[in-house]
């Protein structure tokens, strides 16, 4: 796992088959990234549940609520398994163009 930080937002990126304790990294170190958008890639390589990806529902919220964007990237699922709220896309290039949107929003006053 790695993230690093980008003009606009911090990718967070998890390549090997550790969803476990990235998640419990994410969780504990999430505060320190509460303002700032947020992309997360998760590799094709992963294998990981709905149940398992349901985890940054709460963590989407909060963004929401704040006025930043939180945008997961993960190709192998069913976006139709979760709120259309929550933003899950397969390619990096959708995450962005989804913050530039957001952003477009936010600055629109919607």
């Amino acid at each position: 796992m790695k993230y690093e930080q980008k003009e606009d937002y911090i990718l967070f990126s998890l390549e090997e088959n550790n969803f476990k304790e990235f998640s419990i990294f994410f969780r504990d170190q999430h505060h320190k990234f509460a303002k700032d958008n947020i992309i997360i890639y998760l590799s094709t390589k992963l294998i990981i549940s709905v149940e398992d990806i349901s985890i940054f529902l709460k963590y989407a919220s909060l963004h929401q609520e704040n006025g930043t964007t939180f945008v997961l990237v993960y190709t192998n699922v069913d976006v139709d398994s979760f709120p259309e709220s929550f933003n899950i896309v397969p390619t990096i290039k959708e995450a962005e163009d989804i913050l530039e949107m957001e952003n477009i929003q936010r600055d629109l006053g919607f």
